[in-house]
């Protein structure tokens, strides 16, 4: 297989540190403490005393740790990435995070002091240069202000968290990274197993789905420990803070109102009937069943493109779907291949799926993937460089305000998606393989909208029968079948082996609630893209624009310029036409 995808890319991470045990990185280690003790003794308790172009002063200070402690711990956690089972690895990466944690200990006086003064006084030195530049950080900082604890309970949880979720987070990451499946006559890591199960061969997705499932079952004890104990330690944290609901705090990180959440998530379940309900009975009828087994939601059609794709091929595709949406895109974009940028091969130990990680602005971002050659690799590859060329283009914001909150994380990566998958399709050499195509691209979207809206239904209902007291993994399983059930529709049977698969999902542990993000990028995508179809002015210059503002404007400022608005119930009725419109045209194919 290798051999058939050509020169696959690795990191180079030299361009952050020589090696973990460098002398470039022990200075920077070091460097960093002593700054931090530096700045800590020149403005610990007299924050509220400064004056505008004091306080601007002390954020640029504060803004050039946190792009140094960022670098460090990019590269502890890129390093950690590429072998998650090498216990070295793991020891590095924990010693690095405790010693970021204790740096960071004595800067947390700064954002809990900046929260303490007046809105009225706040307002005066912003009228300050050196400090209005800062203003929309400051406005995301303050966002948490009425759920501050003091000074010393915020302290202890910072520091606590190296041993408390972090560590949880850790064990979960090398369970699954040490998991082997047997398959026939091999034994597969995560990430090759779960790929099985979108081969043509139906003996072939029968056997990787029950062999994962045996497997996850076989350790669900201790991923049931995992969420237990993380669910349980998020609602002490959301009591103590006051939190109304264990979304919240996902919410004010990602600048999104809770009731435009709650009309995503209603549209998009509303929804289910016409979208995966219909779509999945259509299959159903291709493959000449009434009911598919649970291995079969995301099998290829028998015209589905099943060559290989080397990765040179990969390359051209993508960079060509970005170049003739916008020459701009396609340089940044560019900038990825060839310098170490990307870590492309499947290996053993190797962190599963894949990620763009930002790193600092001072850097660049990092691509992982496990590219195996099909088609929905090559749609990974336009996903993750659209999260990199926002990265790099956001980077220009600083290290304070290029990172987007996730609702808008997302839009990128979808929209380059959407690029990549419409040029393809524009090539489709017949109506066989065109309908091949749309069927993928649906499954892709049922995968990115309804799949990841149960499964924030599934932690909403997790965590809120938590509160009741510790869940069993028979209990758990029960939720997550329902939920699977009711999104996925009758088309379906569900072995009791399936209950097991809520536990792979690493953004359960990692980031309660994070997954309505991928629902809000595709929808709004789906309206983006329509806009731009429609032919509406200027659109590549307000695209990139939008890409390139970070974190410094929220989602209303950001679609105004498209004339979208994501408060507006309709706004989300829009993005889900669009692939219920994919639906009808395969509908009509079929007739």
């Amino acid at each position: 297989m290798n051999a058939m995808l050509g020169d696959l890319p690795t990191w180079k991470l030299s361009d952050l540190y020589s090696s973990p045990t460098g002398p470039d990185l022990e200075s920077d280690l070091k460097r960093a403490s002593a700054d931090a003790e530096s700045f800590a003794s020149d403005y610990e308790g007299r924050i509220a005393g400064l004056g505008g172009a004091e306080l601007g002063k002390a954020v640029a200070r504060f803004e050039a740790l946190q792009d140094l402690m960022g670098r460090i711990g990019s590269y502890a956690s890129l390093y950690y990435a590429q072998d998650m089972a090498d216990p070295e690895r793991g020891r590095f990466s924990q010693n690095v995070s405790e010693a970021l944690t204790d740096i960071g200990s004595k800067l947390l006086f700064f954002r809990l002091e900046i929260n303490k003064i007046e809105d009225a006084d706040l307002a005066a030195k912003m009228k300050d240069p050196a400090l209005a530049k800062y203003g929309p950080w400051l406005r995301d900082v303050r966002v948490f202000r009425p759920h501050d604890l003091s000074d010393e309970l915020e302290k202890y949880i910072h520091d606590q968290s190296v041993v408390g979720s972090s560590a949880w987070s850790r064990l979960f990451d090398e369970t699954i990274a040490r998991l082997r499946y047997p398959f026939r006559n091999e034994v597969l890591t995560e990430p090759q197993i779960l790929d099985k199960l979108s081969s043509k061969d139906a003996e072939v997705r029968r056997d990787a789905a029950k062999s994962f499932g045996k497997v996850q079952g076989d350790n669900i004890a201790i991923f049931s420990l995992i969420a237990n104990t993380l669910i349980k330690d998020k609602e002490i944290d959301d009591r103590w803070r006051k939190y109304p609901r264990s979304q919240s705090f996902r919410n004010l990180a990602n600048v999104v109102e809770d009731e435009v959440v709650d009309a995503l998530v209603a549209s998009v379940k509303g929804a289910y009937p016409r979208l995966a309900h219909r779509y999945y009975k259509l299959k159903a009828r291709w493959f000449g069943v009434d009911r598919m087994p649970y291995w079969d939601r995301n099998a290829p059609l028998p015209e589905h493109d099943d060559r290989v794709i080397p990765w040179n091929e990969a390359e051209r595709i993508v960079l060509d779907a970005y170049h003739a949406f916008s020459p701009e895109l396609a340089t940044v974009g560019r900038k990825f291949f060839g310098t170490g940028w990307i870590d492309a091969p499947a290996r053993p130990g190797k962190s599963p799926g894949a990620f763009a990680h930002p790193t600092v602005p001072s850097a660049h971002p990092y691509l992982l993937l496990n590219y195996q050659g099909k088609v929905r690799d090559v749609m990974t590859l336009a996903h993750e460089l659209g999260h990199g060329v926002h990265q790099v283009l956001a980077a220009r914001q600083g290290a304070l305000m290029a990172d987007t909150p996730l609702t808008l994380a997302e839009t990128a990566s979808v929209f380059g998606e959407m690029l990549t998958f419409q040029s393809l399709l524009r090539s489709a050499p017949d109506a066989a393989t065109r309908k091949a195509m749309l069927a993928g691209k649906v499954e892709d979207m049922l995968n990115t909208v309804v799949r990841q809206i149960a499964f924030y239904d599934f932690e909403s209902r997790l965590h809120a029968a938590r509160r009741q007291g510790e869940l069993t993994p028979d209990a758990i399983g029960e939720v997550w079948m329902a939920v699977q059930s009711e999104s996925l529709g009758p088309a379906f049977t569900f072995d009791d082996e399936y209950r097991n698969y809520w536990s792979y999902i690493g953004h359960f542990i990692h980031s309660p609630f994070y997954v309505y993000a991928y629902a809000f990028g595709d929808c709004l995508v789906n309206s983006l893209y329509a806009a731009y179809q429609s032919g509406q002015p200027d659109f590549q210059a307000k695209y990139l624009a939008m890409l390139e503002a970070g974190g410094v404007k929220r989602h209303k400022e950001l679609l105004a310029p498209f004339g979208l608005d994501a408060s507006d119930p309709a706004f989300w009725d829009k993005g889900l036409g669009v692939i219920s419109g994919f639906v009808d045209e395969l509908e009509k194919a079929s007739e």
